[in-house]
């Protein structure tokens, strides 16, 4: 079977491998979409993401969905051939953390495609993907692979519009309008939202914002401030650079709630501490998810708009070039790798 390994920076390679076999509790699933993440990106072309550095070969890729094959011993779920997604997480369910209900910042926690532990966790970029059962989702009527394969980065968005608090009938700002700036717009809508705000460098992002559901999209780089709407309840930062964060500290009213989504490279990043101080502003951070996965696939299910922003399909044996197309922002928002057996 076909499978996309990453060797190192600008190091990815289309390769044959084994097929796995379910162990006990494990689920077998054949993979037919998988989205480019921003995370893939960071790891084929800076070796990492954040602080997770690259020490072996992995296989990429966490947004998966395919269809069940079989289970291992004493493994149930959905009936083999039915259309799952696939929740890419796996916590250890007893440190402190998952005790207290956030699973999603588990000490120990096991997540496919992720080198934050070592040997890395290998990723569901393959054909055919071992998981725990328990972690395979069957899509509700009326979505199809396709548009599921957005669960997973739609569920990122989703916690992070949570950790917002109440933002119904609020001013919502989101800087960065790539995949996932685009999915917390929608997030921010379906929370009752009553206004969002965009901002991107890219005019091609923000057209995508505006499929998203933003009422106003404003160029970051706007030297006359004139499309910047005042004041905002709530903002979200999901372009993972510095200037982002610091645009959502000069723009929450005082008192206000910003939530920083995006990685932000390793190590030390300036920001407007004092504005945290003087405003008494809430800054918080917002990390994956856990329990919002089977929200994220009921919200796709009923909103076609979201097809909106796959903006390409392409063969796993053109993995180099899907990653290059969605590592290109002003020609793609979600790009999905297609793994079904070549005719």
């Amino acid at each position: 079977m076909l499978g996309c390994v990453i060797h190192g920076r600008g190091d990815l390679r289309v390769a044959e491998l084994p097929v796995p076999e379910p162990g006990p509790g494990q689920a077998l699933v054949a993979v037919r979409y998988g989205g480019v993440c921003g995370s893939d990106l960071h790891y084929w072309r800076h070796g990492g993401v954040g602080d997770f550095r690259l020490r072996e070969p992995m296989v990429l890729g966490h947004e998966v969905v395919g269809t069940v094959v079989e289970y291992g011993p004493g493994a149930t779920g959905p009936a083999p051939g039915t259309a799952v997604a696939v929740h890419p997480a796996t916590p250890c369910g007893v440190c402190p953390e998952c005790a207290g209900g956030r699973r999603n910042v588990c000490r120990d926690t096991r997540y496919l495609g992720s080198a934050a532990r070592f040997p890395h966790v290998q990723g569901g970029f393959a054909a055919r993907v071992v998981v725990p059962a328990e972690q395979v989702r069957p899509l509700p009527p009326g979505l199809g692979l396709r548009r599921a394969a957005l669960a997973e980065p739609l569920s990122v968005a989703l916690h992070a519009v949570r950790r917002a608090g109440e933002v119904r009938g609020r001013h919502v700002l989101v800087t960065g309008a790539g995949p996932i700036g685009c999915l917390v717009i929608a997030a921010a809508k379906a929370a009752g939202a009553a206004e969002v705000t965009v901002t991107d460098l890219l005019p091609e992002a923000l057209a995508y914002a505006r499929v998203a559901g933003a009422g106003t999209v404003v160029r970051a780089d706007d030297p006359d401030d004139a499309g910047w709407p005042g004041e905002v309840d709530v903002a979200i930062e999901a372009s993972g650079v510095a200037a982002g964060l610091d645009a959502c500290l000069r723009r929450v009213r005082r008192g206000g709630v910003v939530v920083q989504l995006g990685m932000l490279p390793a190590g030390q990043s300036p920001f407007a501490g004092n504005l945290v101080v003087s405003r008494e502003i809430e800054l918080r951070g917002a990390f994956r998810f856990d329990g919002e996965f089977d929200d994220a696939l009921a919200l796709l299910a009923g909103e076609p708009a979201f097809d909106g922003l796959i903006s390409a399909v392409l063969p796993v044996s053109e993995a180099e070039s899907g990653f290059a197309l969605a590592a290109d922002r002003s020609r793609s928002c979600k790009v999905l790798l297609d793994f079904a057996p070549s005719p």
